[in-house]
């Protein structure tokens, strides 16, 4: 696995360096750990890079296609290690991404996030490649880091690629949800994995005035945040730092809604039926805007759907999680007013709506204006203060 030093020192790696650089993603003290952890030596040769432009993940073999695939490891672009939980065979994407490298300009403004000083004791939730625990390595020395993976063969390979690279944190296989007590406490808890809710064990394994940065968000999309808590007196509290989509840790990932289950308990037909002065251009927003996150913190147990755009029509759709609720709202080019269908006990697109009103009267907030607190009684989503939550407690 050890890269000779004309990989290591390739153009387009000192290129994508300049660019965290001059962008701000890193600092120039963590250059050093930019220049000794390579990306390119914690990844597999077949791997998938993600086409931010086309949306969509491509096959790179580094066996048949060197250029393309340290091209690709040299971008800071997500890049899918494992597909379906390892079920997955064949080079065409699987069904749901399950392990991955993550952008480099994410991976180093979590690094940030943490504000390490040497010394530190520091847990790594989700090792995948092992890159990230590399970098804490690299920075806090081995013996201070623990990194968790609960997939025992991408725990394996992280392990073996990190001894390759001289790194040599403490390889953990097991579930991350209940983090590390025998390592703990830590100062920092860091998760590279996607949660709708932050484990109470991580508050608790984290000493008073330590931090936990983990990507959180809620079931309505894959629109998630950094959250960077403060621990204290039992509790966390802290704002949202930046957008961004994570693969969810796996003991909270959502199973996708059955669209047919859902409509054979009340057919479009029987469905009640109005209209709405939302247009698609509002409501269907870019990846990284705010209103879908905001929508999912005022709109609990829903999960909605974006379909493509056909002919001039776009139907989202959105499914009730505690009950067989639905609602589908139609977009046409066409008309000045979209169609709305609901479906049972909950009314998805009126809640829906209502929330992004809300969140449109409040100014359009980005995500650096919420925040999130979490106790014994559960966790509480506000905006610019604490006391003006945005959503109940759990």
């Amino acid at each position: 696995m050890t890269l000779n030093s004309a990989q290591v020192e390739r153009p387009s790696r000192k290129e994508l360096g300049r660019v965290l650089l001059e962008t701000q993603s890193m600092t120039s003290d963590w250059a050093p750990t930019f220049a000794a952890v390579d990306r390119a030596a914690f990844l597999p040769d077949l791997m998938w890079p993600f086409d931010m432009e086309r949306g969509t993940s491509v096959c790179v073999d580094r066996r048949t296609d060197p250029g393309t695939w340290y091209a690709a490891a040299d971008s800071d672009i997500p890049i899918v290690t494992q597909w379906d939980d390892g079920k997955h065979t064949g080079t065409a994407p699987g069904d749901v991404s399950t392990s991955s490298s993550s952008m480099p300009s994410v991976v180093y403004e979590m690094l940030l996030d943490l504000d390490l000083d040497a010394g530190m004791k520091a847990l790594d939730v989700g090792t995948g490649t092992g890159e990230t625990a590399g970098a804490l390595t690299h920075r806090l020395r081995g013996e201070n880091v623990t990194t968790i993976e609960v997939d025992r063969v991408v725990s394996a390979r992280a392990r073996e690629r990190l001894c390759a690279a001289g790194l040599y944190p403490v390889v953990v296989m097991g579930d991350g949800f209940a983090g590390c007590a025998e390592r703990g406490p830590y100062d920092r808890i860091l998760a590279t994995v996607g949660l709708r809710e932050i484990p109470g064990a991580w508050i608790e394994q984290t000493r008073p005035g330590g931090l936990v940065v983990a990507p959180w968000g809620t079931h309505f999309s894959n629109a998630d945040a950094v959250v960077r808590l403060v621990v204290k007196d039992g509790k966390a509290m802290g704002n949202f730092t930046r957008p961004v989509e994570f693969m969810k840790l796996r003991a909270q990932r959502l199973s996708r809604p059955d669209h047919d289950d859902y409509l054979a308990t009340g057919s479009m037909n029987d469905a009640d039926t109005s209209s709405t002065t939302i247009t698609e251009a509002e409501f269907v927003t870019g990846r990284y805007t705010a209103a879908r996150f905001a929508l999912g913190l005022r709109v609990p147990d829903c999960s909605q759907a974006v379909a493509d755009k056909r002919d001039g029509a776009r139907p989202v759709w959105f499914y009730g999680l505690s009950d067989r609720s639905w609602a589908c709202v139609m977009f046409r080019d066409a008309e000045k007013e979209a169609r709305v269908w609901q479906s049972g006990p909950r009314r998805l697109w009126d809640e829906t709506e209502a929330a992004y009103r809300w969140w449109v009267a409040q100014g359009g907030p980005e995500h650096t204006r919420f925040g999130l607190t979490v106790t014994q009684e559960g966790e509480s989503a506000w905006l610019d203060d604490p006391s003006q939550l945005v959503r109940p407690r759990d």
